[in-house]
């Protein structure tokens, strides 16, 4: 098995609908399918069992290619607090942890997401590599997650995702 370390990402969302809602948009099958690492029309499958012991999957396609991302549900506080696994299995049998935390807010629902990031090595890495690597792989996390939450956000507080056209 490879090195790995860890790194940590946590960004940090507000959303102008209560608690209850974003809490469903996490956990619900058919709003998950339209933001949670797919968009709508380029999911083939979304699956979700929101307990602790429970699984997930979400299935997109794109380019001509399937992405499967999959986990296990750690921890379920209805409604603050999620705390899942997240895999993709066709890159790696190593996975990360999420947690979502939410809170009430004046306007609506404060959110804290963090993922542990499991970092891959490669051989001979010094430390300065490593460092490195932990700087790239958050930042290009958190322009994933940073898409995916701007969709959320349309969804919760519209109804509806505007896709960019693709």
């Amino acid at each position: 098995m490879a090195d790995t370390s860890k790194t940590t990402l946590i960004m940090k969302r507000s959303f102008n609908v209560p608690v209850e809602k974003v809490f469903e948009a996490w956990t619900n099958s058919e709003l998950m399918k339209k933001w949670f690492f797919t968009m709508e029309h380029t999911n083939k499958v979304t699956k979700n069992d929101p307990r602790v012991g429970g699984s997930w999957e979400v299935v997109d396609h794109r380019e001509g290619k399937d992405y499967r991302a999959i986990g296990e549900y750690i921890e379920m506080e209805s409604p603050h607090k999620i705390v899942f696994t997240f895999q993709m299995p066709q890159f790696s049998d190593l996975h990360d942890i999420l947690t979502v935390e939410l809170n009430s807010a004046e306007d609506g629902t404060e959110m804290t997401f963090t993922q542990e990031i499991t970092v891959i090595h490669e051989e001979d890495w010094t430390a300065e590599d490593i460092e490195k690597a932990h700087e790239d792989w958050k930042r290009e996390t958190e322009q994933g997650w940073h898409y995916m939450f701007l969709g959320l956000k349309q969804l919760l507080e519209t109804g509806k995702i505007e896709y960019p056209n693709f």
